[in-house]
């Protein structure tokens, strides 16, 4: 296929071709690439690297080409066909050129329905929709463990801090007393003191536990 030399101006008619029309926004900038790669009777052999290459040169948009072609299909913009064992496109509108550049040395599609699918774009389906397949299947996996462990049931009771908790008297007075005692207030403070930092402690582990939560979330873990 050669592209060198033929003059290419996309008119306003030619953006109003329904295939261009319905095609995704996100897939018109390679509708516009192809106008301008492929040969005088819109016409090229696919090979998704090379399609990449020639209309986002420099950038790794091989699966992202792969992914506007079918929809291009679908919207009836171009047209896959098999020749010769090897895949080709035709565009279903290609651009007007000077009638001595209207020629192509690709092969003629069959007078028969164009094939909808084929190796390359059909293995890029494949595999989307096996990746598709298992990011849900690992998604479903994690639900599963989260609701395993956020609505069990059977939880066993949280120990109460006032059990590990020093006493709040002194050795003689181990339950304290209403009598004053200074042996005893100084237990007290100590006993107050230990209950307010486990209490602390409970907070902050609970305030990270949820911060690990919303991470995984932002990270798309859940």
């Amino acid at each position: 296929m050669s592209t060198k030399n033929v003059q290419r101006k996309i008119s306003a008619t030619d953006l109003q071709f329904p295939g261009y029309l319905r095609a995704p926004m996100i897939a018109k900038p390679t509708a516009i690439g192809l106008w301008l790669h492929t040969d005088g009777l819109g016409r090229r052999e696919v090979v998704p690297e090379l399609i990449a290459a020639a209309i986002y040169p420099g950038e790794a948009a091989t699966d992202m080409v792969l992914d506007h072609l079918l929809m291009l299909d679908e919207a009836g913009f171009l047209d896959f066909y098999r020749a010769d064992g090897t895949e080709w496109l035709q565009l279903r509108r290609p651009l007007k050129v000077d009638a001595r550049l209207a020629w192509s040395n690709c092969p003629t599609p069959p007078d028969r329905e164009p094939s909808r699918t084929f190796a390359a774009v059909g293995g890029a389906r494949e595999r989307a929709g096996e990746r598709v397949r298992a990011e849900q299947a690992a998604r479903a996996g994690q639900w599963a463990a989260w609701a395993d462990e956020h609505e069990r049931t059977t939880q066993p009771p949280a120990r109460p801090l006032l059990l590990d908790a020093p006493p709040i008297g002194c050795p003689e007075h181990p339950h304290g007393r209403f009598a004053d005692c200074g042996p005893c207030g100084t237990a007290r403070r100590r006993h107050d003191r230990w209950v307010q930092e486990a209490r602390y402690g409970e907070q902050v582990t609970k305030h990270e536990q949820q911060s690990t939560r919303e991470e995984e979330w932002d990270d798309g873990v859940f």
